[in-house]
């Protein structure tokens, strides 16, 4: 009976320490994917045909490292202002996470800002996260996932970004609704 009482509280302690209360980007992205205001989209690098595109060997194996795109976004045209601010701050909230390293920051109070953060090592990324808003329009998400990517040749791809087939993967329609 001693024995069968210490494996039921070993168990509750494994338990109660196994199951973090920690919200990240992934479960904010599934809590937030049907909820009033906000779109998601989920895109397999695939369909955004980069084999149609004639990439340089670290571009390709860039494209290669990358599984797949989360993006969701809250527009105001279907939300309000404090509700805006209100997941403002759960976002940034989420982001202060000490897994979410810094990589880039860049905008104004006026246009808008922009965050740009990864998760792992700076040779071997496991997700790259692009957050971006504006108090006018709302904010976007943009979670780019894939395994040990690599940030210089990730980087690499900014030059070919406006030759992906953005308009059949319902990119377009999803920078539509934020604007």
């Amino acid at each position: 009976m001693r024995k069968l009482l210490k494996f039921l509280i070993l168990i509750g302690v494994l338990l109660v320490y196994g199951c973090s209360q920690e919200v990240t980007l992934q479960t904010y992205f599934v809590e937030h994917q049907e909820a009033s205001g906000f779109m998601s989209v989920d895109i397999p690098i695939s369909f955004l045909n980069p084999d149609q595109i004639e990439l340089s060997d670290i571009q390709q194996e860039a494209v290669d490292s990358i599984d797949k795109l989360n993006m969701i976004a809250y527009s105001l045209k279907d939300g309000t202002d404090e509700e805006l601010k209100s997941q403002l701050a759960k976002v940034k909230t989420i982001l202060k996470a000490e897994k979410y390293n810094d990589l880039m920051r860049g905008g104004n109070p006026t246009d808008g800002k922009l965050y740009i953060k990864y998760i792992g090592e700076d040779s071997e990324i496991d997700e790259l996260i692009i957050f971006g808003f504006s108090l006018d329009n709302g904010f976007v998400i943009i979670r780019v996932l894939g395994d040990d990517m690599e940030l210089s040749k990730i980087m690499e791809l900014e030059n070919i970004v406006d030759q992906l087939d953005t308009e059949n993967a319902n990119v377009e329609g999803f920078m539509k609704f934020l604007l």
